[in-house]
């Protein structure tokens, strides 16, 4: 059975990093909102071109241009046994367009929620090399990695938007786009919420569990 998973989380959650590695741990494509943006423009697809334009306006990519384009990347063969969506769907009409693209096929949601005191925190800790752009993560017990790159021994500075101003207004907006969409998939029987202010390995772990749980759900279902 094909596993098909949406991971929810604000920013500095980690989504992107347990993402990453659940879907190389399962041998599926990780998909992101802007690889696919990335992808169809490069490739020059009508929709691609179309989005192009937009973006080359100032503007947001609009729900039909987006969920065509997650359409057309779906529909690509290696997506056939699975895949992570991280960073769609964003609004609740366009997870009512993915369960049409679905047609029927389970799908798992992960949501994993972190208090906003936390977020902040770990953002703050967030630290970039001048030299190579490696962003380095203080927030994990280990104050020596804030000191210099491990990549490359450049000194390390913090971005101007990872004030704590910036983070929560950036938590606000997405507290206020994001929460009607998992009111959306959280009554479901495939839906999980998981603690994310534990270590990223626990957090792993309970992703694991919880799609685990949900999969059992989906095979009742049938």
């Amino acid at each position: 059975m094909a596993l098909n998973l949406i991971m929810l989380g604000p920013p500095g959650a980690g989504k992107g990093t347990q993402a990453e590695r659940f879907a190389k741990g399962h041998g599926i494509p990780k998909i992101s909102t802007g690889d696919i943006l990335r992808g169809a423009v490069k490739a020059g697809t009508p929709l691609g071109l179309q989005a192009k334009a937009i973006m080359d306006r100032g503007e947001l990519v609009s729900d039909d241009v987006m969920i065509g384009i997650v359409g057309e990347r779906l529909a690509r063969p290696d997506a056939q046994g699975g895949f992570i969506l991280d960073g769609f769907p964003r609004t609740v009409a366009q997870a009512e367009a993915l369960d049409g693209l679905l047609n029927g096929t389970p799908l798992a949601v992960v949501e994993i929620r972190v208090p906003d005191d936390e977020l902040v925190r770990r953002v703050r800790g967030r630290r970039i090399c001048e030299r190579c752009g490696t962003t380095v993560s203080a927030f994990d017990g280990d104050p020596s990695l804030a000191l210099a790159c491990t990549a490359c021994g450049g000194r390390l500075v913090q971005r101007s938007d990872d004030s704590e101003q910036v983070v929560r207004d950036r938590l606000k907006v997405y507290w206020k786009e994001t929460q009607p969409m998992i009111g959306f998939y959280e009554g479901r029987p495939t839906f999980r919420r998981v603690d994310g202010a534990q270590s990223p390995v626990k957090v792993y772990e309970a992703i694991a569990q919880a799609v685990a749980e949900m999969s059992g759900k989906e095979l009742e279902a049938q």
